[in-house]
């Protein structure tokens, strides 16, 4: 465990106010003259100068095909991975030769992934553990490490699809979609990340959602969540970056439309309508994206992969007019499931 935070206390000298809020207010321009000359220009000449190969490298990429990284061998990690997008996720990587540790709180269907992955040639061990406890999650670590061997491909696929608002459920099942699909991502790349900074080889995949980009009501607490996977999964890509690690060290956020999992949730968008006006992919089509994605270090990937191009766009509209189209998308307002509640 880390040391703690010094600043987050103040029991000792109480509150201080910053100096900086005692700057006069007097503009002064031969020192913002000064400031341009000595800070914004040299970063600007820099910013001109590292963007040439960029732009190389992405004309390259329009003309050649991304070059391929192999995977075979290596032991990967799928949180979720009993059933639905983990299990299909747990299959296609066994079949690019991964070995492969299901993780999940459903041992049932854990243990059925591992018969079927281990079909395939590869190694495969089940492990029960509440993913949204770090204490738990570094058990998990060193049952992993002494049953496959350190993990280079770290998948946090895991979630619960609630549709909830806030004012809706208790207080503890606000909780538990909080912590099991974003705090549980902390604790993994927590435990995790280390062994593969120390390895130099990792890949972390988080799987977020299209509701990333398209926030809307009555599915908040979800929505929230995995707005932070996207935060976080773009927050981990930078300190990669400025750690030097980011050619050793990759990342991959998966932003999928609808999947076909749980029947209940499927149920329950039929209540709403959303069955007759939305494509519904399979498991195993949002996979095999994502483990492409993956072999090519890819940040970021889109099911389906127009989405990429309609999500920028989208949240660069005003606010009325992407309210606009998110209700003539919805053909209205969505109804609440717990009326009483709401």
């Amino acid at each position: 465990m880390g040391e703690e935070v010094a600043y987050f206390t103040n029991t000792e000298t109480g509150y201080v106010p910053a100096k900086l809020g005692q700057r006069s207010s007097q503009v002064k321009p031969l020192r913002i003259i000064q400031f341009v000359v000595q800070e914004v220009i040299p970063d600007v000449l820099k910013f001109i100068v590292c963007l040439i190969p960029l732009i190389v490298n992405g004309l390259i990429g329009l003309i050649l095909p991304f070059k391929k990284k192999s995977i075979v061998g290596q032991t990967a990690l799928v949180t979720g991975g009993g059933n639905g997008l983990g299990r299909a996720l747990c299959l296609r990587l066994a079949k690019e030769g991964c070995n492969v540790a299901v993780v999940d709180i459903d041992m049932v269907g854990a243990q059925r992934t591992v018969a079927d992955v281990r079909k395939l040639g590869v190694k495969s061990e089940a492990f029960l553990a509440d993913i949204a406890n770090y204490e738990e999650v570094e058990k998990l670590r060193l049952a992993v490490e002494a049953a496959l061997g350190p993990v280079d491909i770290l998948v946090n696929n895991a979630g619960l699809l609630a549709i909830l608002s806030i004012t809706e459920g208790k207080p503890s099942d606000l909780e538990r979609i909080l912590n099991v699909n974003l705090l549980s991502h902390f604790w993994t790349i927590r435990a995790f990340k280390p062994g593969m900074v120390n390895r130099r080889r990792g890949h972390i995949v988080g799987i977020a959602s299209i509701a990333a980009h398209f926030p809307v009501g009555r599915f908040i607490p979800y929505t929230v969540t995995k707005y932070g996977v996207r935060a976080l999964m773009e927050s981990l890509n930078s300190e990669l970056r400025m750690d030097g690690l980011h050619e050793e060290l990759h990342t991959t956020c998966v932003y999928p439309a609808l999947i076909a999992t749980r029947q209940q949730f499927m149920d329950l968008l039929d209540k709403l309508n959303f069955l007759h006006r939305f494509y519904v992919f399979t498991p195993e089509q949002v996979a095999n994206e994502v483990v492409k994605g993956i072999r090519v270090n890819k940040r970021e990937v889109f099911v389906p992969s127009i989405l990429a191009n309609l999500c920028k766009q989208f949240e660069n509209l005003p606010s009325g007019l992407r309210q606009l189209v998110l209700c003539t998308m919805l053909r209205g307002k969505l109804p609440s499931l717990n009326p009483k509640q709401s």
